[in-house]
């Protein structure tokens, strides 16, 4: 399980990082109408993470900004870990 705050309508999609509560921030560009957000958190979620998107699941928070979220087929320590490599490689190449 994976507990993210979703930042919908934003200039542009990207993985923002994870804040002081152990929380993952992820931008959207899409409007938080009809599950638009949703799908875009998990298309977001799966490119990072290399999964496809009807492996990601939310559990918690479907019409709300802070989510909970599933994966299949990777644990909460791969996750992590493939999140956090993707950020230092971002903030490399800056």
């Amino acid at each position: 399980m994976l507990r993210v705050r979703v930042q919908p309508r934003a200039s542009r999609q990207a993985i923002v990082g994870w804040s002081e509560a152990d929380v993952l921030r992820v931008a959207v560009t899409a409007p938080p109408v009809d599950g638009a957000a949703n799908h875009a958190l998990r298309r977001v979620l799966a490119d990072a993470l290399g999964v496809a998107p009807s492996a990601i699941r939310v559990v918690r928070g479907e019409r709300g900004r802070d989510k909970v979220v599933r994966i299949d087929g990777v644990t909460e320590a791969e996750v992590r870990a493939r999140l956090t490599d993707r950020g230092q490689r971002a903030e490399g190449t800056r």
